[in-house]
């Protein structure tokens, strides 16, 4: 289990221990001091990296170009939503067809795929720069991103100045009619509600539940009619969604409304992986300042401390997806009597 749930980065004591994890490779946990050397020699020798992933093409792309021109090693990408990722590397695991040496995608889904027993525990020298409260104690995966939700608001009608500090300011009835939710942000909910306990959790879900806010399916949907002007205000925008249409000119802008929640994605390595020296690589690659950087400047959150970028500094929750997998239905049942019904 991920030590989640905890501000600003520190980890919390109460953790409990995940999924035993899965031996693999000697190499994905040596630590010896021709490590690197090794690694990159015998990955060169393999050739070749298959990867799933749900990252986008507009990210995947220049990824795989750096990493292909700095090993000279080929990476055959598959790319799909988070649960086919999942299901095919389950599939194909459990059909004992080993194909896919590294996996990229949200960390819900990379939990599940630990606890499937496809992914291996594995060391990476990057992971000094990764805040303890986000990495998993199994580690069979590690983030490398992050997702923010926060407050997105239209600059041409909302003033900065006029936004509440914590969300239960958005219960004042001057806010109704002009707040949006994302429609599929149940886990939201759960992590709002272990940030502040259940009772003030609770209370506040069921009052802004009375205000019937505007509910839109898609976070980039979220931030185009935040955009538009169409929605006023989203209060479970995706930072990083906020800021690429901000650069783009549009007027929309974001703030850190507290309980700041961060949703961690991830990359592992495969138990069985047929190229197990370029899996370790290529997630050395994905965790490595030099990809991190590029991640940042593509307008994504890295998770790195060693890359500045405009949520550097700020408080934040780290949302537990081992919690997320175990408590979804309870929070999506919620959700959906308080938010979803007609």
């Amino acid at each position: 289990m991920a030590c989640g749930f905890a501000i600003g980065g520190l980890p919390d004591a109460a953790c409990a221990a995940g999924p035993a994890a899965s031996p693999g490779p000697a190499i994905y946990t040596y630590k010896g001091a021709d490590r690197q050397q090794r690694l990159v020699d015998k990955a060169r020798q393999e050739g070749v990296v298959a990867v799933y992933s749900s990252l986008a093409p507009t990210e995947a792309g220049p990824l795989i170009e750096a990493f292909e021109k700095k090993y000279g090693i080929k990476v055959q990408m598959w790319r799909a939503v988070s649960d086919a990722v999942v299901q095919r590397a389950i599939t194909e695991t459990r059909g004992k067809r080993f194909v896919v040496d590294a996996i990229e995608t949200n960390a819900p889904e990379m939990e599940s795929l630990a606890r499937e027993q496809v992914l291996a525990e594995f060391h990476s020298p990057y992971t000094a720069d990764i805040p303890a409260a986000a990495l998993p104690r199994h580690g069979m995966w590690v983030p490398d991103r992050l997702n923010f939700f926060v407050v997105a608001y239209n600059t041409n009608k909302v003033k900065a100045a006029d936004l509440p500090k914590t969300y239960e300011g958005f219960l004042d009835p001057k806010w109704k009619g002009r707040i949006s939710l994302e429609a599929t942000d149940a886990e939201w909910m759960g992590g709002v509600a272990k940030a502040w306990g259940e009772a003030r959790a609770m209370d506040y879900f069921r009052k802004l539940g009375a205000m019937k806010p505007d509910m839109r399916k898609g976070h980039v949907l979220l931030a185009q009619l935040i955009s538009s002007g169409e929605v006023e205000v989203g209060l479970t925008a995706y930072q990083a969604n906020a800021q690429s249409f901000k650069k783009r000119g549009a007027p929309v802008d974001w703030a850190p409304v507290e309980p700041m929640l961060a949703r961690p994605q991830g990359v592992g390595v495969s138990r069985n992986a047929p190229h197990p020296h370029a899996a370790l690589l290529f997630a050395d690659f994905m965790l490595s300042p030099e990809a991190q950087e590029m991640l940042a400047g593509m307008g994504r959150t890295p998770i790195s401390r060693a890359v500045k970028t405009e949520t550097s500094g700020l408080n934040y929750v780290v949302l537990d997806p081992a919690v997320v997998l175990d408590e979804s239905d309870k929070w999506q049942q919620l959700w959906d009597k308080l938010f979803m019904a007609k």
